[in-house]
Order: structure tokens, then sequence, then C-alpha cells
């Protein structure tokens, strides 16, 4: 029986508030009826995420029945299509039931053995980390152990009831699904499909439990570099503050410690950002010379260097925050009161030693120069920023892909180059630059970036780049099968290099 109450029952407490709006449901007429022959669909559970289960299942065209402990209190919170009822009446006639409780509440379920046996439960729950830690099965392997009698699949738990509610987006389609019957398997696979999502085999129902670690994790591919890239500013950091504020305090008796908040940060967020887009090109550098060295490409790398060519892509948007960071940093200069002194003080200088006219040349093309590289590569790094979107990745074909992360990638290596050099120009020859005898920081930045030019230029090389293109074609040095490249040179250039 369906229940629609006049009136709205008022629920204390901000967390009874439902996630989804009574009036945005029965405003869209999708949801209002559904056929009568359209497949029925139990759900067990009436909190926010089985009333967004059950919108996104009635908006997909599927009758939605509701179980419910208190129906006439949880009716209102559903969209008027779906059926909300007692637990019992719920899941008599619906072969596929979807399982929205805690675990702990599991146990409640038993009175429904007979109802349940023979169907399939969809298990959407997940762990807490100390829940997860101290169990040894999962909870849908947990579920299985209750009701022996039914078939147990786990799938949609690592869809929140926000994404239920507005629809799949491009990094939220994917649906692991695992249990140990691949007709149930099929069955709620296809439920996924029709829903919007791209359901994932994950085997058995054994792999339930690395699915619901999946939720658990905060950004695992991201630790790596955000640790390196941590790392490296608090080196340059240390190594500034050292040569920019410690040394004129030790030596000249001057407090330079105001600069710790702005100048030194910005002094050091370009040498982290210049770092960091080398890293993302050196491990392909000594991935090549590997396989130059072994003669084959069909040997697996290290294990560091493995991993370290699966994190590019973090190291690299983290290289261009940091580098955007400097950007703004470098626009908030001039408003420092700091500044403002130095120039009046310059100006009082320029008066008392008689000088109408201050003007050097060499630096003022420096600076020209400096500017507009810098500009150059930093936009040069935001369209590669931007190309490593899901969205934006998925509309480009490998080719346009490879040439935009890999040529432009480089092309931003060398521009950033050109740029610590005209911001170097002549200082690492003068003597004053190097502080309790430390070389200025951008000459430090240079040894890496320098290594991986150097060593693709050399890879450029005929010789080099003919035998590499060959090796990653499939030929071997002491293998039986070798292959030849084609006569045509602009055929040859088109070969993906895998």
């Amino acid at each position: 029986m369906s229940h629609q109450p006049a009136v709205a029952i008022k629920m204390s407490g901000e967390m009874d508030k439902p996630l989804i709006s009574l009036h945005l449901v029965d405003s869209d007429s999708s949801l209002a009826k559904v056929p009568d022959e359209a497949p029925k669909v139990g759900i067990l559970g009436s909190g926010d995420f089985a009333r967004s289960l059950a919108t996104r299942l009635v908006g997909s065209g599927f009758k939605v029945v509701v179980g419910s402990r208190n129906p006439k209190r949880t009716a209102g919170l559903f969209p008027s299509a779906a059926q909300v009822t007692f637990q019992e009446e719920a899941v008599s006639s619906p072969e596929v039931i979807f399982v929205a409780v805690f675990r702990e509440h599991y146990s409640s379920l038993c009175s429904l053995s007979e109802q349940l046996a023979g169907k399939i439960l969809v298990d959407v729950s997940n762990p807490t980390e100390q829940e997860h830690l101290q169990h040894r099965e999962s909870n849908a392997e947990y579920l299985a152990s209750l009701f022996p009698t039914c078939t147990v699949v786990k799938a949609f738990n690592v869809i929140s009831a926000w994404t239920l509610q507005a629809g799949p987006r491009d990094g939220n389609r994917q649906v692991p699904i695992c249990s140990d019957q691949p007709e149930a398997k099929r069955a709620v696979s296809e439920m996924a499909l029709t829903m919007g999502f791209m359901p994932m085999d994950m085997g058995s129902l054994a792999s339930a439990r690395e699915v619901e670690a999946m939720p658990l994790r905060l950004l695992p591919a991201w630790k790596v570099p955000t640790l390196l890239a941590l790392g490296l500013f608090v080196c340059f950091y240390a190594y500034n503050f050292v040569r920019d504020v410690l040394q004129p305090y030790m030596q000249e008796s001057q407090n330079k410690f105001f600069k710790l908040p702005v100048s030194v940060v910005n002094t050091t967020l370009p040498c982290v950002a210049y770092v960091l887009l080398s890293l993302v090109y050196l491990p392909g550098v000594l991935a090549a010379a590997l396989q130059l060295r072994r003669g084959t490409k069909y040997q697996r790398f290290p294990d560091w260097l493995d991993h370290w060519l699966q994190h590019r892509k973090q190291i690299g948007l983290l290289s261009f925050f940091c580098a955007a960071l400097h950007a703004l940093y470098s626009f908030c200069l001039p408003l420092r009161r700091a500044h403002r002194y130095d120039l009046v003080n310059l100006a009082v200088k320029q008066v008392l030693a008689n000088k109408s006219h201050l003007w050097v040349e060499e630096e003022v093309w420096r600076m020209e120069i400096y500017l507009s590289l810098g500009v150059l590569a930093l936009g040069t790094l935001s369209l590669l920023a931007v190309t490593s979107l899901p969205s934006i990745a998925n509309s480009l074909n490998w080719r346009e892909f490879s040439f935009v992360q890999s040529s432009l990638g480089f092309v931003a290596l060398v521009l950033s180059t050109l740029h610590t050099l005209t911001y170097g120009w002549t200082r690492a020859f003068e003597e004053s630059r190097y502080k309790f005898y430390l070389p200025p920081t951008f000459t430090l930045t240079l040894l890496v970036p320098c290594v991986v030019i150097l060593a693709k230029a050399l890879f450029l090389l005929p010789c080099i780049s003919r035998r590499l293109t060959r090796i990653r074609r499939g030929w071997e040095r002491d293998g039986a099968i070798k292959f030849t490249l084609p006569t045509d040179h602009a055929l040859a250039e088109k070969t993906s290099h895998v």
C-alpha cells in the first residue's frame, strides 16, 4: 500500500532532515508514475542512502517497494511513486532486495529468513575504519552467513547518496560488484547500467572486503607525491631561510625575519614547482635508458620506478599548484609595506646621490624576458593540468593526449629552465651571492631539469632514437624475432611509443 501524508511529520535534529527535497521529487514528472510492468525492486532501510537509492531507481524505470519499521513516519521522505510499507510486505514480491542498513542491524532481519529465501540481497553498507580492522570478514560475507539461502551481492557501496540524487559524473560512474553467483552479478550489473553507472566485476564475494575498503581510502595515489612536495618545500624553505634571513642577521645585524611569510615562501614555491616538473619526466628517461641497456621492453621495471611512473600525474598537478601559488604570491609582492619602504628608500638614495635618471638596460631586458618566459611556462602547465582532467582526457585520442602530456610537457620544462636561467643571469658567478658559502637556490634547482633535458636531447640522436623505437616496437637484442622499421621516415615518426 502507498502512503502520502498531507502534513509532514516534524523531526528533531539536523541529522533527521532528509537529503532529498520532497518538493523536488514530486515536481519531477519522471518520478511520479511507474508503469505496472516495470521490474520490482525492494529496499530494506529508510536512511539517506535508501531514499537516494529509491529516487534513482524510480527515475530509472523500476517499481520500488521500501520496507521500514515505521512506514507511516518515513513515507513522506520517499518519492510518491515508491511504495513504503512494513519489511515483511516489502520483501514478499521483489527478487532483488537492497539491504541499506548498518551491519549491527543485520540480525534484526533474521525474522525475514523465510520470505528472503532464494532472493538476491544487494549489500550497500560500508564499515568504519575501526570496524574494518576489527572484523576479519566483510559486511557482505557476514550477511551471507546470516542468510545462507540467499544470494548476496556487494555493490553500490562506493556511490554516495548525493551521487545517486544528482546522477553519475565522470569520476564516480564505476560500481564495483562481487558475488559468488554469476547470474546474480549479471542481474545487478544490468540494474547499474540502467541507472547510468558502469559495473565493474570484482570477482567472488571474497573480494567484498577489498571493495568495502575503497571508500575508506583518502587519496591513496596522492600520498607519496604530497609527501614529496612537502619534503621539497621544507628543504628549500630552510635553505632560503638560512641564506636570506639568518645570514643577514648574524653577519650584518639586519633583521629580515619579516620575509618569512611572503618573500621566503615565494622564493621556495618556484623551486618546488620546477623540481617536481622535472621529476615528472625523469622516470621516463630512466625507463628509456633501462630499455636501451636491456635491449628489450619485455622485462619489468623495478618496483620503485614502476610506482614513480604511476604517480607522474599527481606530481605534475602538484607542480602546477606550486607554480600557480608562486604567480599569486608574486602579484602580492608590491602590496607589502616593506616593498613600499624599499621604493621610498631607493628614491631618497637617488636624490642624495644626485642621480636624475636610473636605468640599467641589461636589467630591463633581463626582467622583461624573465617575466615573459614565466608566463609562457605557467600557461603551458595550465594546459597540461586541464588535459589531465578525466572529462578532457576522454575527449582526446591517444596521439593528442600523448602530444600534450609529453611534447608540450617537455616544452614547459624547457621554458621553466629558461625562466630560471634568466632569473639567475650572472648571479651564479658573483661571490656575494654565496652566503655562508651556500650557492644561490636556483643553481640547485637546475641540476635535475638539466639532466632530463640533456638526456632527452641525447635520445633524439638518430642512432639512439632508432634503436629505442625498434625496442618499443618489440625488437629484442638477443631475441629470435626481430622487427624492421618502415623505410619511410614520416611513417616511422607516427609509430606509437608504447
